[in-house]
């Protein structure tokens, strides 16, 4: 019995494609209670409602215990966790730490209603633990990867992109601190403005004044749009690189 339902529970047991009959439903659960986590946190929905959102509650409490319990059963068919002491090795692994968390979101709200929203969202942290196989962890091992091969270039556009921002925020404090000083005041607080325009959010209700912290404001704003395509087309082209090799060795293999 523990053999068989250690094939639905552990996702690495699971020989088949996709997700576990088990395994989806969890998914699926998660997905709702973040989704009604969220939801509660609008007043004229909560109060209209609030017998939904405890009933819901209590609800996911039992389904996501009765889970965590199964997991523990079922952990010493997993290699790594056999022998003596098997469940105590699970219960303090990464993943099994991320399934308690989620059941003590359910009782955070008699501490405090803000740490409870916080923590009901490491729950959809959860949905990598029960999906982390096949194509989906295939995706971020691949963006891993890419990433990895290409952390020298992007340290640079980083390193690059900090310098011009110190260089902005520093003519921009020269130009328009004694205009500004609310704004513009200190090198911290120009560099705040850099930020906003060089990633091209924007930061409408400041601006300079005088014609050179325009200038330097222009400089800023056009580089921006280079210094944040640099890390974009870095990580595509690795992240191509990474894809196209991963399907020679798929191709390899069959």
């Amino acid at each position: 019995m523990r053999k068989r339902l250690y094939k639905y529970v552990d996702a690495t047991a699971w020989g088949q494609k996709g997700l576990s009959p088990f395994n989806l439903a969890i998914c699926i659960l998660i997905v709702v209670s973040v989704f009604l986590a969220v939801i509660e946190t609008e007043r004229p929905i909560r109060d209209a409602y609030p017998a939904l959102f405890v009933l819901s509650e209590k609800l996911f409490f039992v389904l996501f215990f009765v889970e965590y319990c199964l997991r523990v059963y079922v952990a010493p068919e997993n290699p790594k966790f056999s022998g003596a002491f098997g469940r105590l090795r699970y219960i303090k692994s990464g993943w099994a730490i991320f399934d308690l968390l989620a059941l003590i979101s359910f009782i955070a709200p008699f501490v405090s209603n803000s740490l409870a929203f916080y923590i009901r969202l490491t729950r959809i942290i959860r949905i990598l633990r029960v999906s982390r196989l096949g194509r989906f962890t295939q995706a971020w091992n691949l963006l891993w990867a890419a990433t990895a091969r290409r952390k020298f270039e992007l340290l640079m556009s980083a390193t690059i992109a900090f310098i011009l921002l110190l260089i902005s925020s520093a003519f921009l404090y020269l130009f328009e601190a004694d205009l500004q000083p609310k704004d513009f005041g200190s090198i911290p607080r120009a560099l705040w403005w850099s930020v906003a325009t060089l990633t091209t959010v924007g930061y409408g209700d400041v601006t300079p004044i005088t014609a050179a912290g325009k200038f330097f404001a222009s400089l800023t704003a056009i580089s921006g749009i280079g210094i944040v395509a640099m890390p974009t087309g870095i990580l595509a082209a690795a992240f191509s690189d990474a894809f196209q090799a991963r399907q020679g060795v798929d191709q390899n293999k069959e």
